[in-house]
């Protein structure tokens, strides 16, 4: 069984930065497909960004585009989200997921979830 444990929120300030990570432990996610989501109160989870198991290919939601970077270190059993110039909109949970299909945005193909880590961004 794997677990997934995000890190790296926190209250910033808008137009400041943020450096999530998500470890693994339990058995390797370098052949899985990670993704990144988040929740607001009140709102549906979205999909965030999503990274291919290799690091070749990377997607993400057109509201983070060039503000958000996802990335991996398989030796380290470890996914990345770096944040910049935050939004008061970007305020919410966020989760990490693995899922060996990947199927960026789609939420139902993803196997395991960690918990959450709260990000809250001040205007």
């Amino acid at each position: 069984q794997v677990q997934l444990v995000e890190s790296g929120g926190g209250l910033v300030q808008a137009g400041g930065s943020l450096r999530l990570s998500c470890a693994a432990s339990g058995r390797t996610i370098s052949s899985w497909a990670m993704g990144w989501f988040r929740q607001a109160p009140g709102k549906d989870r979205e999909f965030v960004a999503a990274i291919s198991w290799n690091s070749a290919n990377a997607y993400y939601r057109d509201s983070v585009k060039g503000r958000f970077t996802i990335s991996r270190d398989n030796a380290k059993n470890t996914v990345y989200l770096e944040m910049n110039s935050l939004k008061p909109e970007d305020t919410a949970l966020y989760y990490c997921a693995g899922s060996s299909t990947l199927v960026p945005g789609l939420s139902r193909v993803y196997d395991y979830w960690g918990q959450g880590t709260q990000v809250t961004v001040s205007s």
